[in-house]
């Protein structure tokens, strides 16, 4: 197989970071007086960014946030989830063995993601995952994220990839719109944080675990031009 470029999701995707994402909103709950909100409720909170995630811990533990309030939360949250970023977060299962086998065949990848810049070098850095990237883009790494095609066309380029052979890997319906505008081969995990169904996205290749991404990746590769 020729080498691919192949962009990679963040949360949700390469690293399941709900349990510290759920951890800090349940830190900003605490100091407000509100029940500590169970892992497993809060992992279908996350993925929709850290406003969202603390107005959606506040309604379910009683009255809506203060719309005044919300930038303190949020800068709050940002604070304790720096400081406890990697306690229990994890690659998924097969992530990082996979990332060094692609690697070695020679394929160029990168990490696009819309947690902030510094804390997904924070949290790669800390995991041991960050020297398999060529590139990776944070949200605010450029003036768009996604799902405007930009952001993903930025990570090929800077990562020195070529985006006639780019596919883009994620879990979520902001990664599929991301990659139907840029134009690029797309594979979902069912595994993420997605609030839908993940077989409506209209992925290329739709896989439960990191054990199919290979296979998956031949059929695709298949299909694109090959390099000059």
């Amino acid at each position: 197989m020729q080498p691919l470029t192949l962009i990679f999701d963040l949360d949700g995707t390469l690293v399941d970071t709900a349990p510290d994402l759920a951890g800090a909103m349940n830190a900003v709950l605490a100091a407000h007086g509100r029940p500590e909100v169970p892992l497993h409720e809060g992992r279908h909170m996350v993925g929709r960014g850290a406003r969202k995630l603390i107005e959606r811990g506040f309604e379910t533990t009683g009255a809506p946030a203060e719309a005044e309030a919300l930038d303190g939360h949020v800068a709050a949250f940002l604070a304790h989830y720096a400081a406890h970023i990697a306690d229990g977060s994890v690659p998924f299962p097969g992530a990082r063995d996979e990332l060094a086998r692609l690697r070695a065949e020679g394929h160029t990848l990168g990490v696009c993601t819309n947690k902030p810049e510094a804390l997904t070098h924070l949290l790669l850095d800390r995991l041991g995952l960050s020297p398999h990237f060529s590139a990776i883009l944070g949200a605010d790494t450029l003036p768009v994220r996604k799902p405007d095609p930009r952001h993903l066309m930025e990570t090929i380029v800077r990562a020195g990839g070529d985006p006639k052979r780019a596919v883009m890997i994620g879990d979520s319906e902001i990664d599929a719109e991301t990659a139907k505008a840029a134009g690029v081969k797309l594979v979902i995990f069912t595994f993420g944080y997605s609030a839908f169904d993940p077989a409506t996205f209209g992925a290329d290749a739709l896989l439960h675990g990191y054990d199919e991404l290979p296979a998956a990746l031949a059929r695709i590769a298949a299909t694109l031009p090959g390099q000059p």
